[in-house]
């Protein structure tokens, strides 16, 4: 006799996960949620006042290799919030506000434990952001994962008026790039940064110029740019943003300028967090491969008219943000 469990799958594991992250869950919950964990679907009331025009907007994504970094320094309870952050960056690209996120998480084995640390990342996450987790699925797949690994992907959803969508098309020449730091690698360029690094060092390697080991450096949390950015969208004309992820700085912002144009940046208009340079240093890396793989500290940029940046700055600075003024759109 065969059983599912000798085949790999624990569903009494499953029954024990969602026992202990109900209570969590549930405190990310707002009057809009109408239905606990466990249906066969969530339920979100769509109530939209002060919208005239609501529009939703979605995404999906996950966190990559830097899996890897979180899975063997036995640090699981970060990589939900780099999820959740991240989601949250890309429709804030667009204007948009979170409503709710759910999230998928795929596994070898089932470790109550390590899944648990991860999704009270997500809730840890939702409740920063004031998003409701409203749902997920757990698989565990057994032939697909090893039986540590795991593999996270989560789905936002939010609202934004359809007269303040932020889509680039009024950018023109002359409008300027301001750009907001960013808390490290954020979520990409992980491939990369383990090759050139772990082949030389360990993740408990200590580096003065980094203030810490490699992998608390790499781990660092990608950070939500929805708290300083949400004012600006109020009180000022954001033409276009961009979330700097894969492809880079100059990938990511073309996304955003309409056709003609071009971007005009100013590289050394901002230091480099230590952890760019220790790349390019071990790893002797292009500085062509580091400009499209990487933020190089510059995680969200803003693309406003020359009239409004004086307003913006100071209003960042007033956030404690340190702002760049990084260049300028151009006719190409």
């Amino acid at each position: 006799m065969t059983t599912y469990k000798e085949s790999g799958v624990d569903i009494e594991a499953g029954e024990e996960l969602v026992r202990r992250i109900r209570k969590p869950v549930r405190s990310t919950f707002d009057r809009k949620v109408l239905a606990d964990i466990g249906l066969f679907g969530s339920f979100y009331r769509a109530d939209f006042k002060g919208y005239k025009r609501p529009v939703l907007v979605s995404s999906v994504d996950g966190v990559g290799t830097k899996l890897k970094v979180a899975i063997e320094m036995n640090r699981l309870n970060t990589v939900g919030q780099d999820l959740v952050n991240h989601c949250v960056n890309d429709i804030l690209a667009c204007g948009a506000t979170p409503l709710y996120f759910m999230d998928y998480y795929a596994t070898g084995t089932m470790s109550v434990d390590a899944a648990e640390q991860v999704i009270l990342g997500f809730v840890k996450a939702c409740r920063e952001n004031r998003c409701s987790l409203v749902g997920g699925e757990t698989a565990e797949l057994p032939g697909i994962y090893a039986e540590r690994d795991f593999d996270i992907a989560g789905t936002i959803v939010g609202v934004v008026d359809e007269k303040k969508i932020v889509n680039g098309r009024s950018v023109k020449k002359g409008d300027v790039l301001i750009g907001l730091r960013s808390s490290g690698l954020h979520t990409n360029g992980y491939s990369l940064a383990r090759r050139v690094l772990l082949t030389e060092f360990s993740l408990s390697d200590h580096f003065a110029e980094l203030g810490c080991t490699i992998g608390e450096s790499l781990l660092k949390i990608h950070r939500s740019y929805l708290d300083c950015v949400r004012p600006l969208l109020s009180d000022f004309s954001i033409k276009g943003m961009s979330h700097v992820t894969g492809g880079g700085i100059e990938g990511n912002t073309n996304r955003v300028v309409p056709k003609g144009l071009g971007l005009r940046i100013d590289w050394k208009s901002w230091d480099r967090p230590p952890i760019f340079k220790l790349i390019q240093k071990v790893g002797d890396v292009p500085e062509e491969d580091m400009r499209r793989t990487f933020n190089l500290g510059i995680g969200m940029i803003l693309i406003v008219s020359p009239r409004e940046i004086d307003g913006i700055i100071k209003t960042l600075w007033k956030m404690k943000e340190r702002p760049v003024v990084m260049g300028e759109i151009r006719k190409l």
